[in-house]
């Protein structure tokens, strides 16, 4: 199988592989933002789209994400065609979660563990949590969260006691995908980016 990896900067810190959100594919906005973003700390960055968002892409029809474990498989073979020395999974929000799936199931599979957007439960259902696997992730975890995410902003998330490898950065006023209101003096901009910043400082 041919895999279209699209790559962005050069792994001087290491190589950071990240994967899509449930609606947009590698090349939405945000992706390429954290993309370049981090390549201009110093990692490789490498994005890439699931087999149903390809699909997507060719048909333009829109398709609902396949079953976990089949994303959770593919996301494990492009680990394998990657094959970094020191490798950091993740994605924005589902893409996210079946990157911690597979971390759980596999612990030496990757060095880190990047969370842009976790998707803690479903919008309005906070009592379906979607942390039952996070005890088993041992690698440094680190969570880029809005405060008032639908999927589990800071008032909830703030509560659930998580692992002590886990961190969480909060960006201020943002919504699931790290935007801010107007009103409340944050940009977009703003958030992406001290979001990158945190990112490059973590301890990895």
């Amino acid at each position: 199988m041919s895999f279209n990896l699209i790559r962005f900067g050069s792994p001087e810190k290491a190589t950071i592989l990240l994967a899509h959100g449930a609606g947009a594919g590698s090349d939405s906005a945000f992706m390429t933002a954290f993309a370049i973003g981090l390549a201009k700390h110093g990692f490789e960055t490498i994005l890439f789209d699931f087999p149903y968002m390809a699909q997507m892409k060719r048909e333009g029809k829109r398709r609902p994400p396949d079953k976990a474990p089949k994303l959770v498989s593919f996301y494990k073979e492009i680990i394998t065609e990657v094959r970094a020395p020191h490798l950091i999974i993740g994605g924005k929000s589902m893409g996210g979660r079946i990157a911690s799936m597979l971390l759980a199931q596999e612990p030496q599979i990757a060095n880190g563990l990047l969370l842009l957007g976790y998707p803690f439960h479903p919008p309005g259902k906070p009592e379906r949590l979607r942390t039952e696997h996070f005890p088993h992730i041992a690698a440094p975890t680190l969570i880029v969260q809005g405060e008032r995410d639908t999927f589990g902003g800071k008032a909830l998330v703030t509560q659930l006691g998580l692992p002590k490898n886990y961190s969480i950065y909060w960006c201020p006023d943002g919504d699931h995908s790290l935007k801010p209101r107007k009103a409340s003096g944050y940009s977009e901009a703003g958030n992406w980016q001290a979001a990158q910043d945190t990112i490059a400082s973590h301890d990895w």
